[in-house]
């Protein structure tokens, strides 16, 4: 996945294919889409079902997840959560995605800040789960 950028008003954009739009740099962003170039080149997950920043509710808050990526009929397979690099992945911030997850239902999470990487597979019938060295293929 090739990193398209341009500068404008002394800021950084980075082109999200995802989105179709540029986006600002922040450095969630650059962990967002160092993550994405990941999951299409070494894991070939299908561009066409990854979801990138849409809007959920949550407990009638509007709430945004960072990646989703949805299985052949539609239904969310795997959520991610991405921070910036240096942050701290802490159990806040691996409840942030849980709490997302009781609206999706994804069967596996994900936590990113680009350094440290978590993954999780959730087994919603006997409400448990299970910490995973890698990302899972597609199933």
């Amino acid at each position: 996945m090739f990193f398209k950028t341009k500068s404008e008003n002394n800021k950084t954009y980075i082109w999200d294919p995802f989105r179709r739009k540029y986006v600002i740099l922040t450095p969630e962003e650059e962990v967002r889409h160092a993550l994405l170039a990941y999951m299409v080149e070494k894991m070939s997950y299908p561009v066409g079902l990854i979801s990138v920043e849409k809007q959920i509710a949550f407990n009638g808050m509007k709430k945004r997840y960072d990646i989703v990526v949805y299985r052949n009929d539609g239904k969310p397979w795997l959520l991610a959560e991405c921070k910036q690099p240096g942050e701290n992945i802490s159990q806040k911030t691996v409840q942030q995605a849980a709490m997302y997850n009781t609206v999706l239902q994804s069967p596996y999470l994900v936590v990113s800040n680009g350094h440290q990487h978590f993954v999780v597979k959730v087994d919603f019938v006997s409400e448990s789960f299970e910490w995973l060295n890698e990302l899972p293929p597609m199933e």
